[in-house]
């Protein structure tokens, strides 16, 4: 059972380390936000932001809190100037034992300016909460990270582990470059460590702002797009075969596709999950929540599940769904080409060539081409939930939230985690930052954050670091 553990009594090496001051009393909490206001305002979409500009900028705060050259890298893939990567480091006192991963992307989704009530790439506080593209998604982790590292160097601070920390760009644009990628192939000694910390993992307000949740990222989906095709004749619209048009004949497959449910796969991070939530939910949500963990799982129970919620059921089976369609080319013919994208969320351990056969078998038309046009061909390993990455997360987190439950989690998006997770680097979501039942808006109009959460965050993160630092 997680959640508040009993058995962190006896977890005596945590009991040594002092955990950080009330965030109330932190004298560096205004030097804080100045810098999450230079990494927000820093423009890092594809089209036109830098990383570059944007790492150098965390790489001049670094030095000036003791850190040297040798510490702090910036890595730029060729022919890619405005991609530029940092890499910090802090040594442990153990150069045996792998050093701990700080992991945060600096990239961001781009942001139509019109469309926004303000500017999205200048911050801006209104009511207790921030808003501008980045001020959740990813730069309020990068922002944290960078600031404890600062506050470690300053406080003279030397862990048992090394803690490394990596900025990189490209997550919401992996099509174009991916930095954790890139960092693998060329770089790959700065990525291998113990474990690493990392986005897709948040917590929960409920409806009355009183702390509910805090998750735990134990393995994420991985995202593959497919391309499906159909090609014909064409003809004069007056007549139509009797087989139907191209149009017709993708609508009767993608009307297969959207009846069919992969089959529920429960793993140990779900099972962990749904045990915890048949806690805390209703009566008759709990009893569908276990029915789903039996043997066999109960398929009316999670159709329950789905229609209560679209992400239970997306942790509990691989999805694949038509999300943009393209054909004819004249009003009146016969389209020659249909073409559509489908986007598949798989569970950890599927591959694509799995998939690939599924969608075949199940459309079942045999002049529609399928192939892979965005995804990774590893099949991500799921990370153990292990006592040395939740009783530090447990501990610290009731010292912030008392009786806050703490859940592990299945991601039904992706990050960059999945591209460690394919290595010897188990990767977690955690990040301390809760959100509202409104959510944070990540990737769309308005995006925002509450600051109490900015800051909950910032000191969750700073203090559980300092304990697997220590372990």
């Amino acid at each position: 059972m997680i959640g508040r553990l009993a058995a962190l009594a006896s977890f005596s090496v945590l009991a040594s380390v002092p955990l950080g001051t009330a965030r109330g009393a932190d004298a560096s909490e205004t030097r804080f936000l100045s810098l999450y206001k230079e990494l927000v305002e820093t423009n890092t979409t594809l089209s036109s932001g830098s990383c570059t500009l944007a790492v150098e900028r965390m790489r001049a705060r670094l030095l000036q809190a003791g850190y040297t050259n040798g510490d702090v890298q910036i890595l730029v893939p060729p022919n890619l100037p405005r991609s530029g990567d940092l890499i910090a480091t802090l040594p442990g006192s153990d150069l045996k034992l792998k050093p701990i991963l700080l992991l945060a992307h600096i990239d961001v989704v781009e942001a139509k300016a019109a469309d926004w009530k303000r500017d999205p790439f200048k911050l801006v506080e209104d009511k207790g909460v921030y808003y501008a593209r980045g001020s959740s998604d990813d730069k309020a982790m990068a922002s944290s990270f960078t600031d404890a590292m600062i506050r470690y160097r300053e406080e003279g601070f030397r862990p048992k582990r090394t803690i490394r920390l990596a900025l990189t760009c490209g997550e919401e644009t992996s099509r174009e470059t991916d930095g954790v990628a890139w960092l693998l192939s060329a770089h790959p000694d700065l990525l291998d460590a113990e474990f690493a910390l990392n986005e897709g993992a948040h917590g929960q307000y409920d409806e009355n702002g009183k702390p509910k949740t805090l998750e735990v990222q134990a393995g994420e989906k991985v995202y593959t797009d497919f391309e499906l095709t159909l090609n014909d004749p064409g003809g004069h619209s007056s007549r139509p075969r009797y087989e139907g048009t191209a149009i017709v004949r993708m609508s009767q497959a993608l009307a297969k596709l959207g009846a069919y449910e992969f089959p529920i796969s429960i793993n140990d991070t779900t099972r962990r999950y749904f045990q915890t939530e048949a806690l805390h939910a209703t009566p008759d949500v709990a009893r569908d929540m276990r029915a789903i963990l039996a043997a066999p799982p109960d398929n009316e129970a999670a159709a329950r599940l789905w229609r209560a919620n679209p992400s239970w059921n997306g942790m509990i089976r691989t999805t694949c769904v038509p999300t943009m369609i393209s054909g004819g080319h004249a009003d009146n013919a016969l389209p020659q080409r249909v073409t559509v994208n489908v986007n598949c969320r798989i569970l950890p351990g599927t591959g694509n060539d799995e998939i690939q056969k599924t969608l075949t078998q199940v459309m079942d038309d045999p002049g529609i081409s399928i192939k892979i046009v965005d995804g990774s061909p590893s099949r991500p390993k799921l990370p153990p939930i292990a006592d040395h990455i939740l009783n530090p997360a447990n501990k610290v987190a009731e010292t912030i939230w008392p009786g806050i439950v703490v859940l592990p989690t299945l991601s039904t998006g992706a990050t960059d985690g999945s591209y460690l997770n394919s290595t010897s680097t188990p990767t977690y979501g955690l990040s301390g930052m809760l959100a509202g039942p409104e959510g944070n808006n990540a990737h769309g109009l308005n995006e925002h954050i509450r600051k109490q959460s900015l800051l909950d965050g910032r000191r969750f993160l700073y203090e559980v670091v300092k304990l697997y630092a220590a372990q």
